[in-house]
């Protein structure tokens, strides 16, 4: 199980005018931008969230795989 009880979930995101995700909004109602977001999922802070390095060579943040396509971070509700 999850060793850090504080841990957050996304629960709404904000995305650019291209669609791309720039801020998280957090299970205690905190919104952190996408960067501080990956810092927090790296630091095991937000849960179900991973950092991966793309083919372009920068990182992003993605849901954890679990089958459920409703949890993955662009279906997720907008704030």
């Amino acid at each position: 199980m999850n060793e850090n009880t504080n841990a957050q979930q996304v629960v709404a995101v904000r995305k650019n005018g291209d669609g791309d995700i720039v801020e998280l909004k957090l299970s205690s109602g905190q919104v952190v931008d996408y960067k501080q977001a990956q810092a927090m999922a790296k630091q095991g802070q937000i849960e179900n969230v991973n950092v991966f390095r793309g083919r372009d060579g920068d990182e992003h943040l993605r849901s954890d795989a679990d089958g459920r396509p409703e949890n993955n971070l662009d279906n997720l509700p907008t704030f």
